[in-house]
């Protein structure tokens, strides 16, 4: 087996034991039964392992056809690394507070990240060489702090629609089995602190490379204004949060808002703008 198939063939694994890993925590939030926790947890663990190894096999893989990067610079690769990213910061977050039920609305999102290059003829997982922009020390960077910041603003997102169900339905009207809201509005926070720094510095080692690149640090790129309109969402978030002590539903709102921005920067740039980062 080529390691190229082999990584491909991990990614799938990973995406299958994370669709399993999400059905247990679907039961266990039904059932509130331990073991049924326990065994999700090690299911999403066994899953980034395997992820993981997609990921270094992918690596080699680029160095085997004579090319030689750090897989990020395409769709296929960026929604491997997204699901991978989401994974690793909902797995810290979950042994931090030591609230499975999260894991319900997390893992489908992990799960979509990469199901999304299965079922989309576009996103295909070869391997070509890198346009002259892209090859640079910046490229490894940018996008590992960008999804890093992403990632985090999609755990922060699922919590909030927890929060807001929960908040909804009244802490005594049926939605006992979801942690408390001053909980989901900590870790909610929580989430949008990891996040914040790392947009923050993506889009400042996005526009040292442009200006590697292109010659200049800020052009106005289709990409770069919907960036800068996700951090500004965000640091609204964290500056009411900190001045204004901003709690509760409001915050959930505002972080649901910016994770919409977040899936535009993505995925509506790239699709619907023209602009210096379409080949991303």
């Amino acid at each position: 087996m080529g390691l190229s198939l082999l990584s491909h063939s991990l990614f799938n694994v990973s995406m299958g034991i994370y669709f399993f890993s999400f059905l247990g925590y679907l039961i266990f939030t039904a059932t509130q039964n331990r073991k049924s926790g326990a065994i999700s947890t090690f299911l999403l663990v066994a899953g980034f392992i395997v992820h993981s190894a997609g990921l270094v096999f992918r690596w080699q893989e680029t160095h085997q056809t004579g090319y030689g990067y750090i897989p990020l610079s395409n769709m296929y690769e960026s929604l491997v690394f997204f699901s991978w990213t989401i994974v690793l910061i909902y797995l810290i977050l979950e042994f931090k507070y030591r609230q499975k039920v999260i894991g319900v609305f997390i893992t489908p999102l992990a799960f979509l990240a990469i199901a999304i290059i299965s079922i989309t003829p576009s996103i295909h997982p070869r391997i070509t060489p890198l346009m002259p922009a892209l090859q640079s020390n910046w490229l490894t960077i940018h996008v590992t702090t960008c999804f890093f910041g992403y990632a985090a603003f999609a755990v922060s997102f699922g919590i909030s629609i927890l929060y807001l169900f929960r908040e909804r339905k009244g802490e005594g009207g049926g939605a006992t089995w979801l942690p408390s809201l001053p909980i989901l509005d900590e870790i909610n926070y929580k989430s949008i602190v990891i996040g914040f720094p790392m947009l923050s510095l993506g889009i400042i080692t996005g526009a040292a490379w442009a200006n590697y690149a292109w010659g200049s640090y800020w052009s106005w790129d289709p990409k770069e204004t919907w960036s800068l309109i996700t951090w500004f969402i965000y640091a609204a978030f964290l500056h009411a949060r900190i001045t204004r002590d901003w709690r509760g539903k409001k915050a959930a709102i505002l972080s649901v808002i910016g994770f919409v921005a977040v899936l535009f920067t993505y995925f509506g740039v790239n699709y619907l703008l023209a602009g210096l980062h379409s080949y991303v």
